[in-house]
């Protein structure tokens, strides 16, 4: 009974210890391009994307497609995205045609849920 109560106890520290959670395989295809870490490449950074206005991350030039959309990004919408970009903002000028497995796109999400 002692050690779980002491396991416990130390539980909620080792979410601190973690660190930042590591990338799906199926991320290399976006890191290609795309930094995690706040500073623009080929494409814009994707820290902290879930909840930030498509075409609004400052530095970075954007398409009109992108810049006049007025959505943000949200799992529904990164999913569509990242299985067509050209279908789903038309315009966009993403060279990508987009990850067909679903459960692909799905880890890469959840991964980009962690960059805040």
């Amino acid at each position: 009974m002692r050690i779980f109560l002491f396991a416990a106890a130390l539980l909620p520290l080792s979410a601190f210890a973690a660190g930042p959670a590591t990338p799906p395989a199926a991320f290399a295809q976006c890191a290609a391009c795309h930094s995690v870490t706040g500073s623009n490449g080929v494409g814009p950074s994707l820290k902290g994307v879930i909840g930030r206005k498509v075409g609004s991350y400052p530095g970075f030039r954007y398409s009109r497609a992108m810049k006049t959309l007025g959505k943000s990004w949200d799992k529904s919408l990164l999913s569509a995205y990242l299985a067509n970009p050209q279908q789903t903002i038309p315009g966009n000028v993403m060279p990508f045609a987009g990850v067909p497995d679903a459960s692909q796109r799905t880890a890469i999400i959840a991964y980009l849920a962690t960059l805040k």
